[in-house]
């Protein structure tokens, strides 16, 4: 891999693809660079009809600390953007005010994790450690998550100022209550927990996780691909069929105008009252 690469690509089995997240030293902190890396190999999976199964995993001691915040209070994830990479054809990345804010996380955020939550085959999430806020992003797109016992999961958005994360798919992973206090309280979920709300599939002890998430993926890989594609679309289009695209659309509605609030009265995106500390450790 190259020094400026954050994500590497292997195949882990017959018709099993792995994609891993590789920024270890910052926790595999989300920048645009990473996103993007993230978004062609999941293309390259997708595209490979010797591809059944897409894993994704993460090196170092978690699986994301979330958004790259020496990035975003740099002011230059949206310089970082190219044409090329683009997924959506929303734009507007240098226009003034709030709307370049809006354009890049429309894209990069809100754009990627739907796109990524659409692609036509089963995808598996091999998550450990830490889980926070827009690392969600990259988990809860997955098909199944899952998850070692000491896996954790939270989203620290409201204890920010913001409504939540980018995708919101929150009431969908933990049912409305759940959901509730998982956003009002900024609370660490366990790995255990987090299955007992449906959100992840199995929990394992952290040396059998990648060897128990290959075994599924290699039972799914066996199966047809067709079917599993229009399996896997029926499914989504369930959820969609109840709204779920409007909520999401609602929601970063909501997500921007905290933006637009806290850089009026705090010059930032986030409230800084709670801005304690940046990514895991």
């Amino acid at each position: 891999m190259a020094a400026d690469e954050h994500v590497s690509y292997e195949m882990a089995a017959p018709r099993v693809a792995r994609i891993i997240l590789n920024r270890p030293e910052r926790r595999n902190a989300q920048n645009t660079r990473m996103l993007y890396q993230l978004n062609a190999a999941f293309d390259r999976a997708a595209q490979d009809n010797n591809v059944h199964v897409i894993i994704l995993a993460a090196n170092g001691p978690h699986f994301s600390s979330g958004h790259d915040l020496d990035e975003i209070g740099a002011g230059t994830a949206h310089d970082n953007i190219q044409a090329e990479q683009t997924v959506g054809t929303w734009c507007g990345f240098g226009c003034a005010g709030a709307e370049a804010q809006m354009a890049y996380e429309k894209e990069a955020y809100l754009g990627l994790s739907e796109r990524w939550r659409n692609l036509p085959k089963p995808t598996i999430a091999q998550v450990h450690g830490k889980v926070i806020t827009g690392g969600l992003m990259l988990v809860w797109p997955c098909d199944i998550i899952i998850a070692s016992t000491d896996a954790t999961f939270q989203d620290t958005a409201v204890d920010l100022g913001v409504s939540g994360v980018e995708f919101f798919n929150h009431p969908y992973e933990l049912g409305v209550r759940k959901a509730k206090e998982f956003l009002f309280r900024s609370n660490v979920l366990t790995a255990r927990d987090a299955h007992a709300a449906g959100m992840v599939n199995h929990v394992v002890e952290r040396d059998e996780l990648e060897a128990f998430t290959l075994t599924i993926a290699m039972e799914i890989a066996r199966k047809p691909l067709f079917a599993l594609k229009l399996a896997k679309e029926a499914v989504n289009a369930a959820q969609d069929a109840a709204g779920r695209g409007t909520v999401m659309q609602s929601a970063f509605g909501h997500h921007q105008l905290t933006h637009a609030h806290n850089m009026l009265v705090h010059g930032m995106l986030m409230d800084p009252t709670n801005l304690t500390g940046k990514n895991a450790k």
